[in-house]
């Protein structure tokens, strides 16, 4: 008699999918075509044949037909053929841009005259229009911009030589000294012969009053006010305007002036009422630009850093956003204080941070 046995297996549990590509933190940096992933991965697509670098522009491809590698020679091993739209094997198109921007900006800084747009373009062997925008994403400047800027230091350090000014006007590329009588009082903040003498014969008024925030020192050139300081001792911030204008005559207010700075002061004790003052700006180009932003930042707002960049049209200049924002001399008028980091955080403030928090909780109870 032949027994026959029956050999029974638990049932299997469901089966686990393989990991997703979309699953791994790498390829949300793909999406966002991430330019600082360069160099860190590659990826390949099967349906296309092709390998590329995290910042390809090509369009988006299907997470389940990607592969992620650690290093090009693994991605080169896949036997696949590197993309022609951002050569993974050569260097990144951001760090081709960023030398072509440099190779330019050595051409303006040599040129004796400002070099017109189309040559610029040519000289780097690209369109008019291209050269532009990539420019001015790496430098947050146009060209001319650019040009006007180099133009300026080339006449501040003509001036601080020994030279004549009309040397030091030749020298910095202007045609004749008319032209740069024009735009002197723009570019210096002054008089040729007063930025020579440091400031001398200048004359700048300026009182302190007293906010809920502590002292606080407005002074005015005869262009505009030129400087808001806040602080706790009103000596010590005299002292910082006599540092910021050393060769300046500094005159204490009169009863006109007086009821300029108890417009300030109102100001800071109620945003909501606005401060509309000619003011004298005085920082360079690129600082003129990120304060023109923080201008046109709303009463009860707060924007980060990046998003001033961006706003500028110079998306990789955080950091140098930042460093315009301390370099601002015009406190609650140019409203630094309103730029956060990305995280909302409460970052540096040349006047403190607690009044940083201070007029900002201000503002948004009053938005």
């Amino acid at each position: 008699m032949t027994t026959l046995t029956i050999t029974t297996r638990p049932a299997a549990g469901p089966a686990r999918p393989a990991p997703s590509v979309a699953d791994d933190p790498r390829w949300a940096r793909i999406v966002a075509r991430d330019r600082s992933a360069d160099g860190q991965f590659w990826y390949s697509v099967a349906t296309t044949g092709v390998y590329c670098r995290p910042s390809c522009p090509s369009r988006r491809a299907n997470p389940r037909n990607v592969t992620l590698y650690d290093t090009l020679e693994g991605a080169r091993a896949s036997g696949f053929r590197p993309c022609r739209r951002c050569n993974p094997d050569g260097p990144s198109l951001a760090r081709e841009q960023a030398a072509l921007v440099a190779r330019a900006c050595r051409i303006i800084e040599a040129s004796e005259e400002e070099p017109r747009l189309e040559e610029l373009a040519g000289a780097v062997g690209r369109s008019p229009g291209y050269f532009h925008r990539i420019f001015k994403a790496a430098t947050g400047l146009t060209p001319k911009d650019y040009a006007a800027a180099d133009r300026t230091r080339k006449i501040r350090e003509g001036l601080d030589a020994q030279g004549s000014i009309t040397e030091a006007i030749y020298d910095a590329g202007f045609n004749s000294s008319g032209r740069f009588y024009e735009k002197s009082t723009g570019m210096l903040g002054m008089t040729p012969t007063q930025y020579r003498g440091g400031g001398a014969d200048e004359e700048i008024k300026f009182a302190v009053g007293q906010t809920s925030l502590g002292a606080i020192l407005v002074a005015s050139s005869r262009k505009g006010v030129a400087s808001i300081l806040l602080g706790n001792d009103p000596d010590a911030l005299v002292r910082d305007l006599q540092d910021r204008f050393p060769k300046a005559r500094l005159v204490g207010a009169d009863r006109d002036y007086e009821a300029l700075i108890a417009r300030v002061v109102g100001f800071v004790e109620n945003p909501g009422v606005g401060l509309d003052l000619p003011l004298d700006v005085r920082g360079t180009a690129f600082q003129r630009r990120v304060w023109q932003a923080l201008q046109e930042i709303p009463v009860g707002a707060r924007v980060s850093y990046s998003e001033i960049a961006r706003r500028i049209g110079a998306p990789d200049a955080t950091r140098a956003v930042a460093g315009a924002c301390a370099a601002n001399n015009l406190a609650v008028a140019i409203p630094c204080h309103r730029v956060v980091r990305q995280d909302g955080a409460l970052s540096g403030y040349a006047w403190g941070v607690e009044r940083k928090r201070a007029l900002l909780d201000r503002e948004a109870s009053m938005a």
